[in-house]
């Protein structure tokens, strides 16, 4: 099997002017007013993945094509990513393209759940989502593990978290918003600035829990200080 990386080697190994690790891919956003330019680069990074037989996900719109690379087989990346990347940033380069970095962030939704097992298949027939389950259903924390994605790669993904006991005084779902390291900071003064309180950074670098003026809650977070 491919060798997985963590993201801490993918960050070092990648154009940071470019390039950011959000959850399991590695994305980059590139900017130009010239949309022919930005067309003939989306062209020339198709033909670049059909080179080295991997692809990655791109979206072309005004002003800008971003790009999201992961390998699939081990829900991860590895060096198949790290040199496309290297590749990608070479032919932007080329075409004069700009980038926006730091910036972007990634949407889950997280679902607390007694019953992980009776919860989350209802989840997936009413979204019509797809489900990655590994582990085993024993009601401990971390032994059963379930993402929900959406196949076309336009939802947000949902994830399941195993609770010990009814917790009535908070909600059951929340949003996770993975953003890279260098930009949590910037994204949490503004949600404070925005009438947010910052509820708990016990964890942090891994996640901030943030809540607006009643108390529903979002969690930013990054891939840093993770096991």
């Amino acid at each position: 099997m491919t060798e997985k990386l963590s993201p801490a080697v993918v960050t070092g190994s990648t154009d940071p002017r470019h390039w950011r690790v959000r959850l399991r891919a590695l994305r980059a956003t590139f900017t130009s007013e010239d949309y022919p330019r930005l067309a003939t680069f989306v062209a020339r990074v198709a033909a670049t993945a059909d080179e080295l037989g991997h692809h990655p996900d791109l979206t072309l719109s005004w002003g800008r094509a971003s790009v999201s690379t992961t390998t699939h087989d081990v829900r991860g990346l590895t060096a198949r990513d790290v040199e496309l990347a290297t590749r990608i940033s070479a032919i932007a380069d080329d075409l004069g393209l700009g980038s926006t970095v730091p910036g972007g962030s990634t949407l889950e939704i997280a679902i607390d759940a007694l019953d992980l097992a009776a919860v989350w298949p209802f989840w997936a027939a009413v979204l019509d989502y797809d489900a990655h389950v590994t582990g085993a259903d024993t009601g401990r924390p971390d032994d059963l593990d379930v993402e929900l994605v959406d196949r076309d790669g336009l939802g947000p993904s949902f994830w399941f978290q195993q609770m010990d006991a009814p917790r009535p005084q908070r909600n059951r779902l929340h949003v996770d918003v993975t953003v890279a390291p260098d930009e949590a900071q910037l994204r949490i003064e503004a949600a404070l600035a925005a009438g947010g309180t910052l509820v708990s950074d016990a964890a942090a670098p891994s996640f901030w829990v943030l809540a607006d003026a009643e108390g529903n809650e979002a969690c930013v977070t990054t891939w840093q200080a993770r096991s």
